[in-house]
């Protein structure tokens, strides 16, 4: 007989749990330093995604991020109103959009300077284990998608 259905029903045996809940510990982190920013959490690894390599199609931010364009459209046009980021067409292709920074956009990199750091303080792991646990985690997400 199989694994008992009843046992692999139980939360404790879920690995998608924990995932979850700690991502929603450490997102919950970030929350007492965007605030004062006027950010989200998704809008700060957006400007992450920027202040990394600007001007980017939506596209390539969504690959970066996990995102669907249905998720980011709104929260760009959001930046852009904000006066954060500027939305252009592609010359060559009318159908891509090109995302690149303001002045004020860069400008906010050196507010937000400190926020990796505050976080860090904030989690209690050994150099060690987090370097561990960062990789496991990308071996995850970087693995192939199954459909069962």
């Amino acid at each position: 007989m199989d694994v008992d259905y009843k046992e692999a029903m139980k939360l404790s045996n879920q690995l998608c749990f924990p995932l979850y809940a700690a991502a929603r510990k450490v997102t919950n982190l970030y929350i007492k330093w965007l605030r004062p920013l006027g950010l989200t959490y998704t809008q700060y690894l957006v400007f992450l995604v920027l202040w990394e390599e600007d001007d980017l199609t939506v596209g390539e931010i969504g690959n970066k991020l996990k995102l669907d364009n249905g998720t980011l459209s709104p929260m760009l046009k959001k930046l852009e109103s904000q006066g954060f980021i500027e939305r252009r067409r592609n010359p060559e292709d009318e159908r891509v959009v090109l995302i690149t920074l303001t002045k004020k956009g860069r400008a906010l990199q050196e507010r937000a300077k400190d926020i990796p750091s505050n976080v860090e303080k904030c989690i209690d792991l050994p150099f060690e284990k987090e370097k561990e646990l960062y990789s496991l985690l990308y071996e995850i997400l970087d693995g192939e998608d199954e459909e069962v």
